[in-house]
């Protein structure tokens, strides 16, 4: 499926109608971009041929080899975000845009050493098997793994073609108890709406990872959940969000914007590249107060959606300069699995402003240092872990004060005050 995303945008509009002037002035055209191209394509292959027949050591040079370092090279050296995608590397962008894979249902971690289970993922095989947080995998498939095994390595190996089966050796240490399961493989969907909660008062918090084929439902639902717990406003971090699908970054946005406004809009060299986005849906827009948490690594569709609403006065950002990537990339598929990713447009927020190598500047600025900075992706990352004592010791430190976060509510309750004292009512 061709996605149109910031990270990695897909979808190629095609046949545009022609005048009989223009169509013989594009044909033209054609044949000299033609000769162009024959041209270039001899003097590629001149070069494979030289290489293969006279380079030092032939078992480097097959054809196949050679072809691919080209194609390699050549949309690489465009820009850092342009790539030519093996068969493989197609599959994994796939599975992570679709924000599926077909597996067991686990995470992993490896520490000291020892591969060890963070949680199974909730009605998978591997919770139905009674696999639980701590149990460490001695195995796959009858064999063990070597010290220097990576995250890498043990995703491959549970992996696989859904229905097909998998055996993994455990042992649960609190018990001395060692046990195997034979489990089979099916798809499954990872969160990507996570810690969903009411923090104070009446404040939520919404921690989004990334945004993929199911995270607007998914946020679609949490926000349902908080406005029958009554919050009135939110805080929405996207700290740490390499961004995804712009689609879905869009329709995020959805829920606090009137019809037919503009949410962003993309401008390539292609009319078909050029498009506005703008709010679709019927009912009338929440209008909670916002707070948008971001960060260095905040990026592409997250800044999407930090741009929207931050343009339109919807929310405050607190926290760090985003990243700052405004491109767009486009996803061709070749005939042998592989592809081509590719920079088509930028895209720029409802004020016309592009954030391409920019980034988007907080409205309250709470830097961190490199020491707070790094403890906090940890804690992010791992809510799973709210025992403090239990934390220091998977982790080595004791969870700190998250003080981008203690901004961001500070920020929502002068609002709170404001408002209550002007007798302003806040929308649901």
């Amino acid at each position: 499926m061709l996605k149109r995303i910031p990270l990695i945008a897909a979808g190629l509009a095609t046949g545009i109608a022609l005048t009989l002037g223009a169509g013989r002035i594009s044909n033209a055209w054609s044949l000299w971009s033609s000769r162009e191209l024959n041209r270039s394509v001899g003097e590629l292959k001149d070069v494979l041929r030289l290489v293969n027949e006279h380079y030092v050591e032939a078992a480097e040079v097959p054809y196949e080899r050679l072809t691919k370092s080209a194609l390699h090279g050549m949309v690489e050296s465009l820009d850092p975000y342009s790539e030519f995608l093996e068969p493989r590397e197609m599959e994994d962008l796939e599975e992570q845009l679709s924000g599926n894979f077909s597996g067991v249902g686990i995470q992993v971690e490896i520490r000291e050493g020892r591969v060890l289970v963070i949680a199974p993922i909730a009605n998978s095989p591997a919770e139905r098997a009674g696999i639980e947080r701590g149990d460490e995998i001695l195995g796959v498939d009858g064999k063990g793994f070597d010290q220097d095994v990576t995250i890498d390595d043990i995703v491959d190996r549970l992996r696989g073609r859904p229905r097909s089966k998998v055996t993994m050796d455990l042992l649960r240490a609190r018990e001395g108890k060692r046990f195997q399961v034979t489990l089979q493989r099916e798809t499954i969907e990872l969160e990507s709406v996570r810690a969903v909660e009411v923090l104070s008062g009446k404040i939520g918090y919404i921690l989004l990872s990334e945004f993929s084929d199911h995270t607007a439902r998914d946020f679609g639902r949490a926000i349902d959940r908080l406005a029958r717990e009554g919050i009135e406003s939110l805080i929405i971090d996207l700290r740490n969000n390499p961004g995804g699908l712009l689609e879905s970054a869009v329709a995020v946005a959805e829920p606090f914007f009137e019809r037919g406004e503009e949410i962003v809009s993309t401008r390539g060299r292609k009319p078909e590249d050029t498009t506005v986005y703008r709010a679709q849906q019927a009912a009338a827009p929440r209008r909670w107060r916002l707070a948008v948490l971001i960060n260095g690594n905040t990026a592409s569709a997250a800044e999407v959606l930090t741009g929207a609403l931050k343009d339109t006065g919807r929310a405050v950002v607190v926290g760090e300069r985003s990243f700052g990537k405004g491109s767009v990339q486009t996803i061709f598929p070749l005939g042998n699995g592989g592809g081509v990713r590719l920079t088509t447009a930028r895209y720029f927020t409802p004020s016309g402003v592009s954030i391409h190598e920019t980034g988007i500047a907080p409205q309250v600025e709470v830097a961190l240092s490199e020491d707070e900075a790094s403890k906090l992706t940890v804690q992010l990352a791992r809510t799973d872990v709210s025992d403090p004592h239990e934390f220091k010791e998977r982790f080595g430190f004791e969870p700190i004060e998250d003080r981008q976060l203690e901004a961001a509510l500070q920020v929502l309750r002068g609002a709170e005050m404001i408002a209550a004292r002007s007798g302003v009512a806040v929308g649901k």
